[in-house]
């Protein structure tokens, strides 16, 4: 195994020095209270990983610290925070800072003892979900990891911090973000713990009462990451599947198929979610329980009605064109495209991606100056001369059709 770190000096560790940052440790370092950064900059960090996103842990309580910014002069914005004793600022109008009081037994005494302070920390690891998210760092880079979360990153292994049942009845949605970090930190799906697969099992139900919104946040961010098909086949034979919109009878073999074929293609969360779904009705059952927008549950009735058409054509670009070409959705190439990646249709979306639909080349004045007015007939050969224009695959000119009118109002009579 590699060696343990007690200090982090990496790039990526001193590239989180902003000046905002600095001006926002100088702020509680004066009004003598501690801050950390805390959480998934934390592992992230330690993977070789510059965060994106930074949470910070303090002893300052959310009033402490509303006194302390107002007397700075930093603004403070989304107060709703502060029920979960987390207060946001924004430093010089550039840059937002998320900070959280320490989850404690008992309040944080100003000014205690370095070893009061220290099981304040703990209590605080002790209350997260994941040992690899229950880590500290202070700026100078030293690591507080009261709960191996360090050895458990390096082993590449997820852990509840402490009873496993216990951190997933506090928050049901905690079963999803075990499978979530095991596809960003694992190497395989083999080492999941036993004991803790029958304690998820054991309690997948509770994802009943989880908010649908935060568990399409979650099935998100699982089906985006690595390993999606060995988490989601777990999750399925553990019984999760049925309490978050899926069907029990999930296909999960169609599932595995189209990760293969979406490899290095970047498709969206609802293109892979649909190889779960057999028909409209069950997508439509997944869009009650967990809200997808109405743009997802577009694109995912064009996958389910489309793909197997698309599989049983001779000439894929040619019928992917002439959707593109009949259909009148805002973001229908979007859909195809969507379409292709879950066909695994590589060569063909290269292709189809560059494809510029031709315009129309008869337009309602070309008519009008053959003297056929304005009316049922005049849509009538509108429609006839798409229709022909069509089935030379776009090819025909304005002249060429316009030749054609005569003998389309023949026809008509």
């Amino acid at each position: 195994m590699t060696e343990l770190l007690s200090k982090i000096d990496s790039p990526e560790f001193h590239a989180l020095f902003t000046p905002q940052l600095e001006i926002l440790i100088k702020v509680f370092k004066k009004h003598n209270h501690m801050l950390r950064i805390t959480g998934g900059a934390v592992r992230d960090l330690l993977m070789g990983i510059g965060p994106t996103d930074i949470d910070f842990a303090t002893t300052a309580s959310p009033e402490e610290m509303k006194i302390i910014f107002t007397e700075e002069g930093i603004r403070m914005i989304n107060l709703n925070g502060e029920k979960h004793k987390t207060v946001t600022v924004r430093i010089n109008d550039k840059e937002n800072f998320e900070i959280s009081t320490l989850r404690t037994d008992s309040a944080i005494v100003k000014g205690a003892a370095t070893q009061e302070l220290d099981s304040y920390w703990q209590q605080d690891a002790n209350k997260r979900d994941l040992t690899i998210n229950a880590m500290f760092l202070d700026f100078d880079g030293v690591l507080y990891d009261y709960v191996n979360g360090q050895e458990n990153l390096k082993s590449k292994v997820v852990k509840f911090v402490d009873n496993p049942e216990d951190r997933i009845q506090e928050d049901y949605l905690r079963i999803l973000r075990y499978f979530r970090f095991w596809g960003k930190i694992a190497s395989s799906s083999s080492q999941h713990n036993p004991d803790t697969l029958l304690v998820i099992k054991n309690n997948a139900h509770g994802l009943s009462n989880v908010s649908g919104e935060r568990i399409w946040q979650e099935l998100k961010r699982i089906v985006n990451g690595p390993l999606t098909a060995d988490m989601m086949s777990t999750m399925f034979h553990l019984g999760v599947l049925s309490y978050i919109g899926l069907p029990k009878t999930s296909n999960i073999t169609e599932f595995q198929n189209v990760c293969d074929n979406c490899q290095q293609l970047s498709p969206s969360p609802i293109t892979l979610i649909t190889a779960l779904l057999e028909t409209n009705k069950e997508l439509l059952n997944f869009q009650s329980r967990v809200k997808i927008s109405t743009d997802e549950l577009r694109q995912g009735t064009f996958i389910i009605q489309q793909r197997n058409k698309l599989n049983a054509t001779d000439d894929t670009i040619s019928y992917c064109q002439q959707l593109l070409m009949d259909r009148k959705e805002h973001n229908i190439k979007s859909y195809i495209k969507e379409l292709l990646k879950y066909n695994g249709k590589h060569e063909v979306l290269k292709n189809f991606d560059h494809w510029d639909p031709p315009k129309f080349p008869v337009s309602g004045y070309d008519l009008l100056a053959r003297n056929i007015p304005k009316g049922s007939l005049f849509q009538k050969i509108i429609s006839k001369l798409k229709c022909i224009w069509k089935e030379s695959n776009y090819s025909m000119k304005k002249d060429d059709l316009l030749d054609m009118v005569e003998q389309i109002l023949e026809n008509l009579k």
